[in-house]
């Protein structure tokens, strides 16, 4: 039950500076502190596909003006962590810009540190 403990612990803490990082648009953060390298990103945005590799993600959150910049409203909520061993699935709702994404964020336990390897984002159209 303690690591179970520590492990979601763990995994909160990479999903606050995950929220940080896309809120204030820090590429260096997302990078250095919550994606795995080989990260992919699949889902839907306005009922249209979507697919990026990481960096592809990343050039976009660079060259956008980030939600801290543009004086909308930003959310970020942890709906629910499962973990199982070396592998856990956090659910997180984020409402930037005019969307409200519903996200299926993968992680995995490398090198004793938790990453992001896969982001599944929906768009829910309110």
């Amino acid at each position: 039950m303690q690591q179970y403990q520590e492990n979601s612990s763990a995994i909160i803490e990479i999903l606050k500076i995950y929220f940080r990082g896309i809120y204030e648009g820090d590429v260096t953060l997302l990078m250095d502190k919550v994606y795995y390298p080989g990260t992919l990103l699949f889902g839907d945005v306005k009922g249209q596909p979507y697919f990026r590799t990481l960096s592809q993600y990343l050039e976009g959150v660079s060259n956008r003006q980030s939600p801290k910049d543009s004086g909308k409203p930003f959310k970020g909520e942890i709906i629910s962590i499962e973990i199982v061993n070396s592998i856990a699935m956090a659910k997180v709702r984020v409402q930037m810009y005019d969307f409200n994404y519903s996200e299926l964020l993968s992680f995995h336990k490398l090198d004793n540190r938790w990453v992001i390897v896969n982001k599944m984002i929906s768009d829910i159209i309110s």
